[in-house]
């Protein structure tokens, strides 16, 4: 599974607008790999931001 697809799936599981710090730690993934997939997701408006710094799956 892609980075990209294990963020958006952590985002879907939880339900809530998350930072990158919390979705880290959800997916134990490295914070520059998870910057770059919500970059990507950002791109392709699979994810948007509710409030400042938080992200949530469309």
């Amino acid at each position: 599974m892609e980075a990209k697809d294990q963020v958006l799936e952590a985002m879907k599981k939880d339900g809530t607008p998350l930072n990158a710090g919390k979705i880290v730690e959800i997916t134990g993934l490295e914070r520059k790999v998870v910057d770059k997939a919500m970059n990507l997701l950002k791109k392709e408006e699979t994810i948007f931001s509710p409030k400042r710094c938080f992200w949530q799956a469309k």
